[in-house]
């Protein structure tokens, strides 16, 4: 009898083993179905024509995103610039509007998105691009800004900026005090100009603001170019680099009127199909991240389930 008893224990066990090893070679069978269908699904979205979705009614007015510091870090020149491209050959695009949330940054990109947007409103006369700041334009931002057919703001909305700034420090009266020496070998005399580590040289300085008027001059030039004549050059301030809110950026002409993004499409435009335009990141780190929740979430709900089995 307790051999008998001993072989069911047994067989009940070994059983029970398979049906855990089944349960677990299902559910490792679904895992890796699941993570196939990832793939295939992110390709198609990443793989999908020009917008996000795939609304493809007769009229859309586009949103490309312009935010955060201008610079080659934050490639927000190839973003504005990919998404007006995808935007304009779209024939259901009726306008594009930038929604614009930046302090400003590099005069070179700036100048550089600036000609780029008279560039396609040639390109494409027939479809306005307008922007509409939200909480900041300045600087850089309303450089860029300014071609643009209309700006628009919101009446608290910080607006213009319009100058060049240079940031340096010197350290050479703590140096002193702490016995410090800079031992500085150059070539050519200007070389080390703007070094923190040596007494400012009035020369360079000379040199230095030569360079900045510069700038801001072909910033007050293209503010003017693209502005014309709905600014008010009355004003002493306008081009000191100070900034105005929007209800007063409105009566000096630096904007067109007061509006969001959905209001101007709504009011303007007759649309309430707003699609965004702006690029994503990278395709392979957008698939990544899409992949990784995804797998991460599935991978949990395995080992939380009553039923995923054990290893041991």
């Amino acid at each position: 009898m307790e051999k008998e008893d001993w072989e069911k224990s047994v067989l009940e066990k070994v059983l029970l083993e398979t049906v855990k090893e089944q349960r677990l070679s299902r559910r490792w069978r679904i895992f890796f179905r699941l993570i196939w269908l990832i793939i295939t699904i992110s390709l198609i979205y990443l793989f999908l024509p020009s917008g996000k979705g795939l609304d493809k009614s007769e009229k859309k007015v586009a949103i490309i995103n312009l935010k955060g510091i201008i610079s080659d870090d934050s490639n927000i020149y190839n973003t504005i610039y990919k998404g007006l491209e995808q935007a304009l050959k779209d024939k259901h695009v009726v306008a594009i509007i930038i929604k614009a949330n930046s302090p400003g940054g590099s005069p070179v990109y700036s100048n550089m998105l600036y000609n780029e947007i008279l560039r396609f409103r040639k390109l494409y006369p027939n479809k306005p691009i307008d922007v509409v700041i939200e909480e900041v334009c300045a600087s850089g931002c309303y450089y860029i800004a300014a071609a643009a057919d209309k700006i628009y703001a919101n009446p608290s909305s910080i607006v213009g900026s319009i100058g060049v700034i240079y940031t340096g420090f010197g350290l050479t009266g703590l140096m002193q005090k702490v016995g410090v020496d800079s031992r500085l070998l150059i070539a050519g005399k200007n070389k080390a100009m703007g070094y923190p580590f040596i007494p400012a040289n009035k020369d360079q300085e000379v040199m230095q603001q030569k360079m900045l008027n510069e700038i801001h001059d072909q910033f007050i030039n293209a503010v003017k170019k693209g502005r014309g004549k709905r600014l008010s050059l009355n004003n002493a301030e306008l081009f000191s680099g100070r900034y105005w809110i929007g209800a007063d950026a409105l009566k000096l002409g630096l904007i067109d009127g007061i509006a969001s993004v959905d209001s101007l499409a709504r009011d303007k435009y007759k649309s309430d199909n707003v699609v965004d335009y702006t690029p994503d990141q990278d395709p392979f780190e957008r698939i990544a991240k899409k992949f990784g929740v995804e797998i991460l979430d599935f991978a949990k709900q395995l080992i939380n389930s009553a039923e995923f089995g054990s290893f041991n």
